[in-house]
């Protein structure tokens, strides 16, 4: 080592020495610059890049290894051959790129070190390539222990800089990794200088064609300057125009809603406007935070990858609670890296009004909006968990099934706002009188379920509840000064003995409910196994009545209407008949209550219209067809849509359609009713009122609405000549009818005397058994052809 220190005191010129430094620590610095434009960047981008960075560090090194050699003075001739030198050249550049592209291809210690080698490899080759091309007038001798040090100080200095260096964002790391770059590449030179010792021969002759120093030096600085000031031009241009995309890229990060981060080796590297927000700290105090750990906690059992969705928690810096966050993650780098190692963008959303929103969803789809009692759906779930724990407690459990009486009335008298605020009272006091763990729910409308958990022994347990429930129903209901009278009946089972499901239990409770309905309301009533056979008959009815209509099994029968004056046949009246293929024939009376009971009576009507329609559609005569609405289609939202459809698609006119309500259906929605029967009026169809003068305010419904017929009731005509006051009222609705120029139909006429009375008071029309009685349509062709018989001759065959 003293012969290496005594080569650069005694055979050196200080002054150029200096000179190779500052070039090579410039070079490296240069170097370690574009070094860092390697690593974020791919493709043909990243080569050239690789390009550049080996041109500037090469020839840097190369034009410091030179600038030394002409430091140095021997005492002899000397000079260089130009193959050699410029061979020195291209090994400098090809090793140290290569070199800087190892280094590059992935952020471990393993190409870190590979790296470096091939970089200190590669400056040796360079220097020792150099010196084969120097040449002196005497013999070089080599000390190899010396040429190993220095191609260990040379491999040291570059791997210790790659390591420093990491990924050489900032300036600190590119120039702590030029600084040890540069030193190791002037120890490899100075020591690789001190291993020579030159013994002088005046037989070898310096070649005059050999490059001189001057020729020597002027072609290393020029080369040397141009591709060093072209480096850091690069670095500069592309800092530049980095620098303007990223604050484009900032702008745009900061009016994002979601908070945006840069982790950079698992730390914050930047981040967005919200993000600081979501934190509660400046980005200043954020940047360099690790980021898993200190600000996100992440589920460990969340999956991992290049892109994903992860939940995580975040800890704000203002020390206020955590908040629930969504992570989306992005590596930015190639496959080989991992999130650890790369640049990783990260999304994070804010959960806290999803979550809210969630609950909020979540309590709705187990309660209901308006009372908060459990809904149905709740009642299954909860119902259930409370039969488990009955089962093995031992427990008693009653399932009391309710309905508010007369509310539709108090609902229909002071509005949908008096009915609401009347369930959340009566849900309110419901509540009062359960005590944990029983609960109370709510079915929809005015139906409620109240779940006896415990309590005693039953019966006698939710017989007590009952009458609490009762008691509690009975005190008057207040609103907007109003007091309203609600009662409440109630329909009591029992587990087990009642039945140990959910289903079995609710439905005898709604059984014993029906009863306590039909005992006079007001009062609570427990299931008893003789009841059930009613009900269930009557449910069994409606659900093959409703696959009956689903496969049009019913059929429509017509009753002939005729002028009273001559008998002639103007109409039909449609009548839908029920031939049940077990039971037989069934009556329209014992299958309309239930259609209506059951919600099918808007599709029996529906059909009875659809084939009335189409049926009179295909008669020769164009004689009109009657067709009953019953109460709750009156008031359908949608009937004359329905209406003018079925029209539409028999192609039936208008006119001939008569469509029958009675005065009592019209009081159910008396508004909507109306509206209804003035669409339909509107579409051409003609209205009759059905069974006049059993309603209780027949007077007032003809002054609001211009009907196109009237019909007595048949319970009148049946008792003309028998009762006096019968006789009267059919001569007053008769009288009444020609005042107002409406049409009258007397119904039920079965006698020729009661034909004879109708056709003497001037009545319109008759229809009864005495004009003909309900036939099949392929019965009727006697009438509907356009060559006709009286009807009074073919009574025989109407029948």
């Amino acid at each position: 080592m003293l012969k290496v220190l005594t080569c650069l005191t005694v055979e050196h010129d200080f002054r150029l020495v200096v000179v190779a430094a500052v070039v090579c620590f410039s070079a490296c610095l240069t170097a370690f610059r574009l070094f860092s434009r390697i690593r974020g960047s791919q493709g043909m981008v990243r080569g050239a890049w690789v390009l550049l960075t080996g041109l500037v560090a090469g020839s840097g090194v190369w034009a410091t290894h030179f600038i030394a050699m002409l430091a140095y003075k021997p005492g002899l001739p000397t000079g260089y051959e130009p193959l050699g030198t410029l061979a020195s050249l291209m090994i400098a550049v090809v090793f140290i790129g290569g070199g800087f592209a190892v280094g590059a291809a992935r952020r471990d210690t393993d190409n870190q070190i590979a790296g470096g080698v091939l970089i200190g490899l590669g400056v040796a080759a360079m220097h020792y390539e150099g010196m084969s091309a120097f040449v002196t007038q005497g013999q070089i001798v080599w000390e190899q222990a010396i040429v190993g040090a220095s191609v260990l100080f040379g491999v040291a200095g570059s791997v210790s800089a790659l390591m420093v260096a990491g990924r050489a964002r900032t300036l600190s790391s590119q120039l702590m990794a030029g600084s040890l770059f540069a030193t190791g590449v002037c120890a490899l030179h100075f020591t690789g200088m001190g291993a020579i010792t030159i013994i002088p021969d005046p037989s070898i002759v310096v070649p005059a064609q050999l490059l001189s120093g001057g020729v020597l030096t002027f072609a290393v600085t020029g080369i040397t300057a141009m591709i060093i000031m072209g480096g850091l031009g690069a670095v500069v241009i592309e800092s530049q125009t980095s620098r303007s995309a990223l604050e484009r890229i900032r702008r745009l990060a900061n009016a994002a809603y979601e908070g945006i981060v840069v982790v950079e080796e698992g730390r914050l590297n930047d981040a967005n406007a919200a993000f600081c927000d979501l934190v509660g700290a400046p980005l200043d105090a954020l940047v360099g935070a690790r980021l898993e750990g200190e600000l996100l906690i992440f589920d460990p059992a969340a999956p991992r990858g290049g892109e994903r969705r992860r939940e995580a928690v975040l800890r704000p810096r203002d020390g206020m609670s955590e908040i629930p966050v969504e992570v989306f993650a992005r590596v930015l780098e190639d496959g080989r890296r991992t999130e650890t190692s790369g640049l990783t963008v990260l999304a994070i959303r804010d959960l806290r009004e999803r979550r809210s929103a969630e609950e909020k969803i979540r309590y709705l789809a187990e309660h209901d909006g308006l009372t908060g009692l459990p809904n149905r759906n709740s009642l299954q779930a909860r119902l259930t968990a409370a039969l488990d724990r009955v089962e093995a407690s031992g427990e008693g459990l009653a399932l009391l099934c309710l309905d508010l009486d007369n509310f539709k009335e108090a609902n229909d008298l002071h509005g949908h706002p008096a009915g609401d605020a009347l369930l959340v009272e009566a849900a309110q006091r419901l509540s009062s009188v359960l005590p944990a763990p029983s609960f109370a729910a709510r079915l929809g409308g005015d139906e409620f379920v109240i779940v006896q958990i415990g309590g005693g022994d039953q019966p006698a347990a939710a017989a007590e509840l009952a009458a609490h429930v009762l008691e509690s129903m009975r005190r008057p209901f207040h609103y907007e000064g109003h007091e309203l009278s609600l009662s409440v009946s109630i329909g009591v089972s029992l587990c087990p003995d009642d039945g140990r499901t959910a289903a079995a239990l609710l439905t005898n409770a709604d059984m014993a409910l029906y009863r306590a309905k039909e005992s006079g309301r007001d009062r609570y009533r427990f299931f008893k196994r003789e009841m059930d056979e009613t009900i269930r008959e009557r449910r069994n009815l409606a659900r093959e009545l409703k696959a009956a209509i689903q496969a049009e099994e019913l059929m429509v029968y017509y009753q002939p209407q005729a002028r009273a004056s001559d008998g002639e046949i103007c109409g039909f009246e449609a009548l839908v008949r029920w031939n049940h293929p077990v039971r037989g024939m069934i009556p329209p009376v014992e299958f309309i209550p239930i259609a209506e009971e059951s919600g099918l009576i808007e599709a029996l009507g529906a059909f009875v219209l659809n084939q009335a329609c189409a049926d009179a559609m295909a008669w020769e005569r164009p004689l009109n067809v009657a067709v009953n609405l019953s109460p709750l289609q009156l008031n359908q939202p949608g009937l004359s849509a329905m209406v003018h459809s079925v029209l539409v698609n028999s192609g039936l006119s208008p006119q001939r359609l008569e469509l029958e309500v009675t005065e009592s259906a019209l009081f159910k929605d008396y508004q909507r009713a109306l509206d209804n029967l003035r669409q339909l009026k509107a579409l051409g169809v003609r209205i009759a009122m059905d069974d006049f003068g059993t309603g209780y305010s027949s007077l007032s419904t003809l002054q609001s609405f211009p009907f196109d017929k009237l019909k007595i009731d048949k319970s009148f005509v049946e008792s003309i000549h028998r009762h006096d006051r019968a006789t009267a009222i059919v001569k007053a609705v008769l009288s009444l009818g020609r005042s107002l120029d409406i049409p009258v139909v007397a119904e039920g006429v079965e006698t020729g005397e009661q034909l004879a009375f109708l056709r003497g008071e001037n009545c319109a029309e008759v229809q009864g058994y005495a004009i003909g009685r309900p036939a099949p349509v392929d019965t009727l062709t006697n009438w509907t052809n356009l060559v006709a018989p009286k009807p009074s001759r073919r009574r025989s065959t109407a029948a």
